[in-house]
């Protein structure tokens, strides 16, 4: 808390509390290098999400844990039929990971709750804190299984597919934990039960930094698209085969990812691609290389550029492939709809941050969210708050106790304005 500046501890919201349960949740899973460690459907996300179950019974709240684990704090509204205003994220975390990435966005809606319990402010429509299970997707390499319940988006057959770490599929990981697939299943919730779900997530980037602000307002959630790429050649010989003979695949993959950097540019201003993962073949030192496969990640927050910067990318690697003479072939791997969050949203998300004496700043979110499968069925909007350096997934990870609680602030604002 050094540094702290206890003049935002006002309308029933505290920065020490907010603090003293981020420390507390860290605590959890601590690593020797003194990051997170609590995989999705582990002991140690379950220990966190009972902590928090606590810390929300304390509030006042009825709680409640579903058939994935999701973990609920309801607050009754005045008008306790209409449906709920859903705040939260998740407790789990990646190998070795930050101290921010999730709980941030939990503790800041159970602060809100607390606020309005200390100030007698009760909330129009009922509201909810939840903790969801397994965001980050460290025990099956593929997360956002909570939320996806609660959509009952999730194909089920595929997830009985899935083998974690330890050799368990998914139905004895749920049952390991005391679930089961029906339970899992019946998770899913009525359309009419939810108005909207807001999310505070750390930025995990540096644009908030370098404006100088405490929190921004997400304008979407980017979609991801994977696609494998196979340039197939001729190996051969380094040192017998002449320049002019060869048909050297990885000379046109590396002219392909220089182009790729190029083309989001020409596309949107939220466009984003990468090329991360790249495999030659043979992969000798005096060996031509004549087989390179690599993925390119795709992506931006409204699905038209997205998609036309997909069809972009697989131009450049037909004409690259055409230009060195080698044979060019392609798989999607997925493809994610992107979730743009509705200007209305945003209008009064500024509105808020202009009361709060916030200068509003708009961003997109690259990285996916729970919002984003939330936001497949109900309305949705996010804050991000500030990352030093913008490290994330990291020990490293860290946002300054007075931009937290600013954003804590502004999400309390937003809340009571819808």
């Amino acid at each position: 808390m050094r540094g702290y500046d206890t003049g935002y501890n006002f309308d029933g919201i505290s920065g020490e509390r907010l603090a003293e349960r981020l420390d507390a949740i860290s605590e959890i899973g601590l690593t020797k290098d003194s990051g997170s460690h609590r995989p999705g459907f582990s002991g140690e996300e379950k220990k966190a999400k009972d902590l928090a179950a606590k810390w929300m019974k304390d509030a006042g709240l009825e709680v409640r844990h579903d058939g994935a684990g999701n973990v609920f704090g309801r607050l009754p509204g005045k008008n306790d039929e209409l449906p709920a205003l859903l705040s939260g994220s998740h407790l789990d975390s990646v190998p070795n990971g930050g101290h921010f990435d999730g709980p941030l966005g939990v503790l800041t809606a159970l602060e809100v709750a607390e606020a309005w319990q200390a100030t007698g402010y009760q909330p129009e429509r009922p509201y909810e804190v939840v903790a969801f299970t397994d965001e980050e997707g460290a025990r099956f390499n593929g997360g956002l299984h909570g939320s996806e319940a609660v959509v009952g988006k999730s194909d089920i057959e595929d997830k009985l597919k899935l083998v974690d770490y330890n050799g368990l599929n998914f139905a004895d990981v749920l049952e390991h934990i005391g679930l089961s697939v029906d339970d899992y299943l019946d998770a899913k919730r009525d359309q009419e039960e939810i108005d909207m779900f807001v999310e505070v997530h750390i930025e995990q980037g540096k644009q908030l930094e370098r404006e100088g602000l405490p929190c921004g307002i997400v304008t979407g959630i980017a979609g991801p698209c994977w696609i494998e790429l196979t340039f197939t050649g001729e190996a051969g010989h380094a040192g017998n085969t002449p320049m002019k003979d060869r048909k050297d695949a990885l000379v046109a993959a590396a002219e392909f990812i220089g182009g790729v950097h190029e083309l989001p540019a020409l596309i949107s201003d939220t466009a984003v691609a990468t090329v991360g993962k790249i495999d030659a073949e043979p992969n000798g030192v005096n060996v031509i290389p004549g087989s390179v496969t690599l993925y390119a990640d795709i992506r931006d927050i409204f699905k038209e550029t997205r998609d036309n910067l997909v069809d972009k990318v697989l131009e450049l690697a037909e004409k690259t492939a055409d230009k060195h003479q080698v044979n060019i072939e392609h798989v999607e791997k997925m493809r994610v709809a992107p979730v743009p969050i509705e200007d209305e949203k945003q209008q009064l998300l500024e509105t808020s941050f202009r009361e709060k004496n916030i200068r509003p700043y708009r961003l997109p979110s690259g990285a996916g969210h729970d919002a984003m499968i939330i936001g497949a069925r109900w309305p949705v909007a996010m804050l991000f708050t500030q990352s030093k350096d913008g490290i994330s997934h990291n020990p490293d990870e860290w946002s300054d106790m007075n931009d937290c609680v600013q954003t804590v602030h502004v999400l309390k604002n937003f809340l009571e304005k819808v």
